[in-house]
């Protein structure tokens, strides 16, 4: 086989997204306490204001704030009452100037009103009279109609991923059901005879399996569902049996170790035996990942990930990812931060490199420490923080250099 057409992360995800353009996940309708972390499958327009009322943000008295001018402890303003708003409640009052309506808070506003003198700034001197200590201004203690969430408005976004918050927002206009992106549906396979599980005994010369756990955390964080995780030894028939069940169970299939070159790796071969596009990209001028494969086969999309942990977690984060986010215009930012270097950094001219660092807060500022080792150590990653970009054009970052960090 041809080994290593190497392409720019860029030229590959630009294969990746026109190879899977008219694919799309299946949406659903869930209701909204179901979905926390789901993505939005449609834009949500609020059909009220909220509130739907003038309201108070205190216990006090509603007046027109002309009425408390020049007000204050020493020459305090005298107004009549002539109500009160119970909580709850709708109001027909209608105030004139000199006039006060008790409001508790959150109750609604009588009409003629335009503020709310706190309690602790008037005194109700008997049935029908209080005196006014404090000037203050139109709106003061109040939450005008519609000035939380306008009827018409647009509250939430196709893409965003609905938060605890977006579930309060749901509620305050009355939605119960939203319409989400079913989750995306991963198949993770270990390759490789010297691979084992976490449960069983290790011997010389096999090692746990890493990659298949520390990519199932990641799906999970962004929000898929991992049908199944599986170890599968270094044989043709056996990885072909489990591709095919694979396939007709997930959208995705990350197969880990296998993409270098070996007389025993089975991946590309593996992709291609399928009847479809096969492999369209094999091998990334990146660091660590270079011998990375994206490809199509039955309709779903295929990825093969070198075996080194830091390189299998990189590539996810870089294609993986982004592929998710493109099939459902994935709208939430970027976590990440800047901060000063503190040690010069080289890089492989020609290649895109990832480098893991350290975050330390010192006299006040932010300070990137890169962490050292080879791709195969997954100590990189539990003893990071995120990582720095340093472009295929730039011969590295230097000590002092401002960067921003990515977290993982």
């Amino acid at each position: 086989m041809d080994f290593f057409k190497v392409v720019s992360i860029e030229e590959a995800r630009e294969k990746l997204i026109n190879n899977f353009k008219d694919y799309k996940l299946p949406i659903e309708e869930v209701d909204i306490l179901d979905s926390l972390n789901r993505v939005l499958a449609e834009d949500i327009i609020s059909n009220i204001n909220v509130p739907e009322f003038n309201r108070s943000t205190v216990d006090g008295y509603a007046i027109k704030s002309s009425d408390s001018h020049g007000a204050n402890e020493s020459m305090p303003s005298f107004l009549n009452i002539v109500g009160e708003v119970k909580m709850g409640e709708n109001t027909n009052i209608k105030i004139k100037s000199g006039e006060a309506v008790y409001v508790p808070t959150g109750g609604m506003i009588p009409e003629g009103a335009d503020s709310v003198i706190m309690i602790e700034n008037a005194e109700r001197l008997d049935e029908n009279t209080i005196a006014v200590y404090k000037a203050i201004s139109p709106g003061e203690n109040l939450i005008f109609k519609g000035d939380d969430i306008k009827k018409g408005e647009l509250v939430l976004e196709k893409g965003k991923r609905v938060t605890s918050q977006d579930i309060g927002a749901l509620a305050a206009i009355g939605i119960s059901k939203v319409k989400v992106y079913r989750r995306p549906k991963f198949y993770v396979i270990s390759t490789g005879d010297e691979i084992i599980d976490i449960d069983e005994e290790l011997e010389i010369g096999k090692i746990r399996d890493i990659n298949g756990y520390s990519l199932s955390a990641l799906i999970k964080k962004i929000g898929g569902e991992v049908v199944d995780k599986v170890i599968v030894k270094d044989d043709f028939d056996l990885l072909k049996e489990e591709m095919e069940k694979a396939l007709s169970l997930s959208d995705i299939v990350l197969i880990s170790g296998g993409s270098s070159v070996g007389a025993r790796d089975y991946t590309y071969d593996l992709i291609n035996s399928f009847d479809d596009i096969g492999v369209f990209v094999h091998g990334v001028s990146i660091k660590p990942g270079k011998p990375t494969l994206i490809g199509r086969a039955n309709g779903k999309a295929v990825f093969g990930l070198p075996g080194h942990p830091v390189s299998a977690i990189i590539v996810f984060k870089v294609f993986v990812e982004h592929f998710i986010k493109e099939l459902i215009d994935y709208k939430e930012e970027i976590r990440k931060t800047k901060a000063i270097m503190d040690f010069n950094v080289h890089s492989s001219p020609g290649k895109e490199t990832y480098q893991m660092v350290t975050l330390e807060e010192r006299d006040g500022k932010l300070y990137a420490t890169p962490i050292f080792g080879k791709s195969g150590m997954i100590t990189l990653l539990s003893k990071s923080n995120g990582y720095i970009v340093i472009k295929s054009h730039e011969e590295g970052v230097t000590k002092g250099e401002e960067r921003e960090v990515f977290f993982l």
